[in-house]
């Protein structure tokens, strides 16, 4: 009797382990398919790279924004998207981790600070800016030349932790060397605001807000008819660089080194210089 239960037992011991290992096989080749598609998904989302994410100082909008299009021609189905604003708040953003590809910074200054964070790797200054200063159409004949700026009764200038703040103030501290210790002094006390990006520097002048400002050449071109332009002289004025990079993590590497590459090509330099932006390397500015 014994016997005959031992021999029962041991076939179903036996259909057991064949459902067991059968069960197992199951197993290993779904894990390896799973496997398979992982490795399958890298190339295929490197291929899928869509959208382009670029942080630029508000100094690049026209410029950029006329490049963009030109990028979106040449690549066929990717949307371009700007975040434009003083380099200052686009580097906050990023440190605290803002989605992007690409910055494009109005100074090298900010632009440092992120490569420290390791936030951005190996930037490249792809244009230079020369400062000038605005004076509303009202206001041409008063203002004439730098010396003239403490005989206005309303300037607007960036923020110090804007770079065209911060261009402003060593601009006035050269200014001092030459036309009186208070200078600067005596601008200052005529500030009305300081404001967070050049854009809203012009804007106000534009509007009548101030009679005078300072922004980049390309901004006061960018305007048109709307203000005057009156030239820095050169021993005094303070000429900005502009570096971009790719931003570490971005999440569509090929597409930023492409807009990057874009940027630093003949093409690109050759819109710069349009646009009134002065060579990365002395370079003049364009027709």
């Amino acid at each position: 009797m014994q016997n005959t239960r031992n021999r029962g037992v041991a076939p179903m011991r036996w259909v057991q382990g064949r459902r067991s290992r059968l069960y197992l096989l199951v197993l290993v080749a779904a894990c390896l398919a799973l496997l398979g598609g992982c490795e399958r998904s890298e190339p295929d989302r490197a291929q899928r790279e869509d959208r382009l994410v670029v942080f630029a100082a508000a100094s690049l909008r026209d410029v950029f924004t006329a490049m963009g299009e030109d990028f979106k021609r040449s690549h066929a189905g990717v949307e371009v998207t700007f975040n434009f604003a003083g380099t200052q708040e686009l580097r906050t953003q990023l440190e605290q981790g803002a989605a992007a590809d690409v910055f494009a910074s109005a100074d090298q200054r900010h632009m440092a600070e992120l490569v420290k964070a390791q936030r951005a790797s190996s930037p490249a200054v792809f244009a230079r800016n020369e400062p000038v200063i605005v004076v509303a159409k009202e206001s041409a004949g008063a203002i004439r030349g730098l010396a003239d700026l403490p005989a206005a009764d309303r300037i607007v200038i960036g923020a110090p932790e804007v770079p065209i703040g911060r261009y402003t103030l060593e601009i006035l501290d050269r200014a001092s060397r030459s036309m009186g210790a208070d200078f600067r002094a005596r601008v200052e006390a005529k500030v009305v605001s300081r404001e967070l990006n050049v854009r809203q520097v012009l804007a106000k002048v534009r509007l009548g807000e101030a009679q005078a400002g300072v922004v980049y050449r390309t901004d006061a071109q960018a305007a048109q008819d709307g203000v005057s332009i009156v030239a820095i002289p050169p021993d005094i004025n303070v000429i900005a660089e502009y570096p971009i990079a790719v931003v570490a993590g971005a999440a569509h590497p090929g597409l930023a080194r492409a807009w990057v590459d874009l940027v630093l090509s003949e093409a690109g330099q050759s819109a710069l210089r349009r646009a009134g932006f002065l060579g990365p390397s002395g370079g003049g500015p364009g027709p």
